[in-house]
């Protein structure tokens, strides 16, 4: 049984590679990850091709468990793992808790390796895997800090285990678009910070991120999805970080 896993499936840019994963045909069944098992069902509704919903918080480390267990029971061939869910929050290290930073590096570091590390060995030749990052991976961002670092972390790992899993014919991408208009800002936004992000320039639709990174998913290591997160990417390369930050500060309010 060929299966596509996605995780952050209940909403947003996880919901959008569902849909266009469901366009693109191939797959028995789609599994999708996330704690609302409502709007899962709502989804699988509008696909045509079946969709399993597994209703599991990925902040929590027993999570993954069931979800081993079930590979092991149906005999699975993962073809597709999109890790697409993560949290981010917009502060300082005054403004958020000690709980949301514990959540942010829970789902978008450990929860999203170990997902990988469960469904890596029932991959076989030709398998993807997509990690979903963000153009913050690139450089630290005051006032976003926790959440670039926890992108960078995961940017710097899909790039390594692409290396890793090369020899299986597995291909790792890190995904690294800029601002999706998804739920996404507003919780972003969610903070008692006054120094936060006021507009998105260049905001993408999660519909386009998906279907290019899909795309690029079959030959490139890292995609961003759209040409100022490229333009970012390119200049960390060569730009100061100091300088860099600096214009984040500036950008950020306007």
């Amino acid at each position: 049984m060929n299966i596509a896993i996605v995780t952050g499936a209940s909403s947003g840019l996880g919901r959008s590679f569902i849909r266009q994963l469901d366009r693109q045909g191939g797959l028995d069944e789609i599994w999708g990850v996330a704690r609302r098992r409502e709007r899962m069902e709502e989804l699988a509704a509008q696909l045509s091709t079946p969709m399993r919903p597994l209703a599991l918080d990925l902040t929590k480390t027993e999570s993954v468990e069931p979800l081993r267990a079930l590979l092991q029971e149906t005999g699975a061939d993962v073809r597709v793992l999109v890790n697409s869910a993560g949290f981010g929050k917009f502060g300082t290290y005054a403004d958020m808790t000690l709980q949301e930073t514990a959540d942010m590096i829970d789902l978008n570091c450990r929860a999203a390796v170990a997902l990988t590390a469960a469904a890596i060995p029932h991959m076989s030749r030709g398998a993807r895997i997509l990690e979903i990052c963000s153009s913050a991976a690139f450089q630290p961002l005051p006032g976003f800090n926790v959440y670039a670092a926890t992108k960078a972390f995961l940017l710097r790992y899909s790039r390594a285990l692409r290396w890793e899993v090369a020899p299986r014919g597995i291909k790792v991408t890190a995904v690294c678009p800029g601002w999706i208009k998804t739920e996404f800002m507003q919780v972003a936004r969610d903070t008692k910070n006054g120094r936060t992000v006021r507009s998105y320039p260049f905001a993408l639709r999660p519909e386009t991120v998906a279907r290019r990174a899909l795309r690029d998913s079959q030959v490139l290591a890292v995609t961003t999805c759209g040409l100022p997160a490229l333009v970012q990417r390119v200049a960390s390369k060569f730009l100061p970080h100091c300088f860099i930050m600096a214009c984040w500060e500036g950008l950020r309010r306007l």
